[in-house]
């Protein structure tokens, strides 16, 4: 029995803590899906758009803080920085995440305690933001020679 913890002790302090679900940190920024808000890939975070439904959760929950993917470039981290600091909403910059292609974690609003909400895509949380965004964008003025050769 000494002999287990000892080695237990011996193995914590040559590897580290051991990590409970390691895959699904990485993939959530280093924290557990249970504890996050809300979500954007890259992608996402290049939409202006979805900037109303980062705003929306901010005010739902005032505590919560940002993890932004420390490997995107460094104009949408500042982007996303001076929101939060805008509303005075703690982040934090991850920088062991990947950012191999859009569709990975670029943002996660997460709060310090589970929250378990099913569905953390900002697209799929705030729909309607993206109708909106659409039937706002102006429509194409056609040209005489667009209208003639038509």
């Amino acid at each position: 029995m000494a002999q287990d913890n000892l080695q237990k002790h011996l193995d914590a302090g040559r590897y580290g803590s051991p990590k409970i679900n390691p895959d699904e940190q990485k993939e959530y920024l280093g924290t557990f899906r249970e504890r996050c808000l809300l979500s954007m890939t890259i992608k996402e975070m290049r939409d202006k758009d979805n900037e109303a439904g980062l705003l929306m959760e901010i005010q739902k929950e005032p505590t919560a803080r940002l993890l932004i993917n420390g490997a995107i470039s460094t104009s949408l981290q500042q982007r996303y920085m001076s929101i939060a600091t805008k509303h005075n909403i703690d982040f934090t910059i991850v920088n062991d995440a990947v950012a191999d292609n859009d569709s990975k974690i670029g943002l996660l609003v997460v709060a310090d305690y589970a929250v378990n909400i099913p569905e953390i895509d900002v697209k799929k949380k705030y729909p309607d933001l993206q109708k909106n965004a659409e039937s706002e964008k102006p429509k194409e003025k056609s040209g005489f020679w667009n209208r003639l050769f038509k």
